[in-house]
């Protein structure tokens, strides 16, 4: 028996969660496994360098229609006799892996945040306040991993591409326009993340915040009162309901720390915090805290920063 993974390569490039999935179906099957994909990437041979021996694409599916993209799963999953599936856990990868478990009898792990022990897999539970470990006894197992919960691999070769010849039948979706959210990483992708919020008083400010994440090579987010007030796009809201992520270092200005924004950040690696009130919420989740404001604070840190990067 092997293992498949499944991940979205509609973008112009390799997505860094779809890197880590070959990763870590690699790993977990102890050698070499079969990508399935669909969209227009190109570069798909690289996986290779991930653990992946062969990429099964299907180019001519551009819409996450999840009966559609389960079919495309199971199809190769029969071929390769596999009966463990891995899939990225965002938005293409909860249509799908749901699907698949119903369809194969099959153990679902939904988020799971690294390498299990045994035949325990560990995930977040509680919106990341705990976590569970759950035992799967199943032979079949579909495993959906949490972005940035394991390194790249890069010690392999190249993959071999082959093109997707079945019949999915009609897609239930169409896509009629794309509207992209902004250049630079994406949220969920980021490695460093700097963060505002009302603190910042203004958009007119937004500037201080920018320059650090410019000098850092960070992206930048915001609280959801900042994305309400349109004082930055919707696409910048993390938390609770934005976007969910897990960087290696979050840096949070000028924001309270409510429950609702812990949530969504709350399994960064290392979280900084500037606040000039001792008593925020927030420095309560935090590895860093800076309590003072953030007008003095920000030019400081990014005079630092440009300093650092002078030394490089």
């Amino acid at each position: 028996m092997s293992t498949i993974v499944f991940i979205d390569t509609r973008g112009e490039k390799l997505p860094k969660a779809a890197q880590e999935a070959v990763t870590y179906a690699s790993e977990l099957a102890g050698g070499p496994v079969t990508a399935v994909t669909f969209g227009g990437a190109s570069g798909l041979e690289s996986l290779g360098a991930q653990g992946a021996s062969k990429v099964v694409v299907a180019r001519g599916v551009t819409a996450v229609d999840g009966q559609q993209l389960a079919r495309l799963v199971l199809d190769v999953a029969s071929k390769e006799g596999a009966n463990t599936i891995v899939c990225v856990h965002d938005g293409t990868g909860k249509a799908v892996a749901p699907r698949l478990a119903a369809k194969l009898k099959a153990a679902h792990v939904a988020g799971a945040i690294g390498l299990p022990e045994g035949d325990k897999f560990k995930r977040n539970v509680f919106s990341g306040k705990a976590q569970a470990w759950l035992q799967v006894s199943s032979a079949n197992k579909v495993i959906s991993l949490m972005p940035n919960s394991i390194a790249v691999g890069k010690d392999g070769g190249n993959a071999t591409v082959e093109e997707y010849s079945g019949d999915l039948g009609p897609a239930r979706i169409t896509v009629k326009e794309v509207r992209k959210a902004g250049g630079g990483v994406p949220l969920p992708e980021a490695e460093l993340v700097v963060s505002a919020g009302r603190g910042m008083k203004g958009p007119e400010n937004w500037g201080l915040v920018e320059e650090l994440a410019k000098e850092l090579g960070a992206a930048t987010a915001c609280s959801r009162p900042v994305a309400d007030m349109h004082w930055r796009p919707h696409h910048e809201h993390v938390g609770q309901t934005g976007v969910a992520i897990r960087p290696n270092l979050y840096i949070a200005i000028g924001i309270s720390g409510a429950i609702q924004h812990l949530a969504g950040v709350n399994q960064s690696k290392v979280i900084c915090v500037i606040n000039n009130d001792p008593e925020a919420p927030f420095f309560k989740a935090a590895d860093y805290g800076i309590v003072g404001d953030a007008f003095q604070v920000l030019p400081k840190l990014v005079e630092a920063a440009k300093k650092l990067n002078a030394e490089r």
